[in-house]
């Protein structure tokens, strides 16, 4: 994996993230405690600690072995949250997935979309990965937004997909290939050119994510 580069859109940055972040992700974390708790994933077999130092340790190692690409995000030159790019995979799959989360202060003011595209065109035009993938819980309508007005194409249902907030849950999920977007998704965006509705969720969907799912 080569070194993970500084990306600029206006006053967002993403760049490398690093052990010396450990406190102000902490900070971050408590801070937005209440804004972020229902996203965060969690560990099915029960509560375990949190250590920041240890969890950039991990995703720094990750790096290393071309597993993931782990970002901090920044807002004119503040520490404003995380995206990390994941399940690396080269050779006949080409793909990866991105999950992020942002300080509340920084939301509605286009944060996430532009730390989004940038990563995306990273791993399209520097990776030379060929698919980006976003899994989103139906209830999370800031991500929503992201998502549509970038531009990703909406994939399909996924039931009780990921352990978050102390349960299994369904997400929706949305990708985009490379060849969509030739000019990149930045600029893409910022030209106005994404096409309507492509990530938009059916209202079928929408009805089958309200309604638990039947076990047993």
């Amino acid at each position: 994996m080569s070194s993970i580069p500084t990306l600029r859109d206006g006053g967002v940055a993403i760049r490398s993230i690093r052990l010396r972040d450990a406190r102000a992700l902490e900070r971050e974390l408590a801070v937005n405690r209440g804004w972020l708790r229902k996203w965060e994933a969690t560990n099915p077999l029960g509560p375990v600690g949190y250590d920041a130092r240890a969890s950039i340790r991990s995703l720094l190692a990750g790096s290393r072995t071309g597993g993931g690409v782990p970002f901090a995000i920044e807002v004119d030159g503040e520490f404003g949250g995380q995206l990390n790019v994941s399940s690396i995979a080269y050779g006949s799959l080409s793909s990866a997935s991105i999950g992020y989360w942002v300080a509340e202060r920084f939301a509605g003011r286009g944060v996430t979309p532009a730390a989004v595209a940038l990563a995306t065109d990273h791993c399209f035009f520097t990776l030379g990965l060929h698919r980006m993938e976003i899994c989103i819980r139906p209830e999370n309508e800031p991500s929503l937004r992201v998502v549509e007005k970038l531009g990703f194409r909406y994939e399909g249902l996924r039931r009780r997909y990921i352990h978050i907030n102390g349960d299994w849950r369904d997400h929706f999920c949305f990708g985009l290939t490379v060849e969509e977007v030739p000019q990149g998704v930045l600029r893409r965006w910022r030209d106005g050119k994404v096409p309507a509705s492509v990530g938009v969720v059916p209202e079928a969907d929408r009805r089958a994510a309200a309604s638990p799912l039947r076990l047993g």
